[in-house]
């Protein structure tokens, strides 16, 4: 019987399941290209630097993900468009913002000096005064609105979460709190002035009315941020202190309140950080006063962002000195605001349930 010859097989050719990618340089070096190229257009055309910036920026978004298309493929193509157009949003995001610092920190800067931290405007006539009134004020106001808003809005937010369940009470109390949220501030500021009115008689203006306002505005936000960390607490945690016997209000305090504590304190800290720069409110129930002022329950009582608003609208003999001061109270402002969030920051990671073996 002859011997049957069988072909020999080709060795097969592995098959790569991973198509080619771009060099990690290649976005560095559309980019470069593609600001080259606005350059010699706008040269050409005539133009600034921004013209220079919208152009580079079209070609970086075109080039780049048909680059990728070509190499990568489709889907890669697409993601690197929409990874562009989302720098491109964070950048438009960022230009007032930075914009806004420069010209805070360049005008308001050269006023900050002991002199204008540490004196009032009581008896100063031409010369520049100081802002000290103002920020014993603005923080005497700030801690009277957190000292009342936090007990009510976290007692608030465990109610929703722990007790209230999905009831008509707990229903229409976050209907409340939503409405809460939309309030116009000048709003809260009229009620406060309302009630104190009625309590100590018209024309009635103190400081701690000023706190009552502002506690208006900070309650809903409060509120929801805890609302929002409790329910994040496992229920493990929860059935597990439950089956050791823990009654239901030692397991708020000694499990969910300690597992929720670095959120929590985010929120209030973000929330007052939200109401330090009221001004309407202020203005009505607050007034005006030149000189510093400790006793939230007598006097009119100034605070930072009324100063501001008063030195730009009634600058006085000498507008350009007191608008100058408005600006370095808006640095001093925006630096308290900026230092508590660091602190809100700090205290999140500080606080934050410790996690390991």
């Amino acid at each position: 019987m002859p011997d049957v010859l069988t072909p020999e097989l080709a060795p097969a050719t592995p098959t790569s399941l991973q198509r080619s990618s771009l060099p990690t340089w290649a976005p560095l070096l559309v980019g470069v290209v593609a600001l080259a190229a606005a350059g010699l257009v706008v040269a050409a055309i005539g133009g600034g630097p921004a013209a220079v910036v919208v152009i580079a920026t079209i070609l970086f978004a075109v080039a780049l993900p048909t680059w990728s298309r070509l190499v990568e493929g489709q889907r890669k193509a697409a993601d690197r468009l929409v990874t562009t157009l989302i720098w491109v949003a964070l950048g438009l995001a960022l230009i007032p913002l930075a914009s806004l610092l420069w010209q805070v920190v360049s005008v308001g800067g050269p006023e900050l000096n002991v002199k204008f931290l540490t004196w009032s405007m009581r008896n100063v006539v031409g010369a520049p005064g100081g802002i000290y009134h103002a920020i014993i004020g603005t923080l005497l106001i700030t801690a009277t609105a957190a000292v009342i808003s936090i007990p009510v809005g976290l007692l608030t937010a465990i109610y929703l979460v722990e007790y209230g369940g999905t009831g008509g009470l707990s229903r229409g109390l976050r209907f409340l709190i939503d409405v809460m949220t939309g309030i116009p501030s000048i709003v809260a500021g009229l009620f406060a002035y309302t009630l104190f009115r009625i309590i100590f008689g018209p024309g009635t203006q103190i400081g701690f009315g000023g706190g009552v306002a502002l506690s208006i505005l900070m309650i809903p936000i409060v509120v929801r941020s805890a609302e929002e960390m409790l329910k994040l607490v496992p229920s493990d945690l929860r059935e597990a202190s439950y089956a050791l016997g823990v009654p239901k209000w030692k397991t708020i305090v000694k499990v969910v309140l300690p597992t929720a504590a670095a959120g929590i304190v985010t929120g209030i800290t973000l929330a007052i950080a939200r109401v330090i720069g009221e001004t309407a409110p202020l203005i009505i129930i607050c007034g005006v006063t030149d000189s510093v002022n400790t006793n939230l329950f007598h006097g009119q009582m100034e605070s930072l962002p009324v100063f501001i608003y008063l030195s730009y609208t009634q600058p006085g003999l000498n507008p350009d000195i007191r608008q100058n001061m408005a600006w370095g109270a808006a640095l001093v402002l925006v630096i308290i605001v900026a230092a508590l969030n660091l602190v809100a920051r700090l205290a999140g990671r500080l606080l934050a349930p410790k996690t390991g073996r």
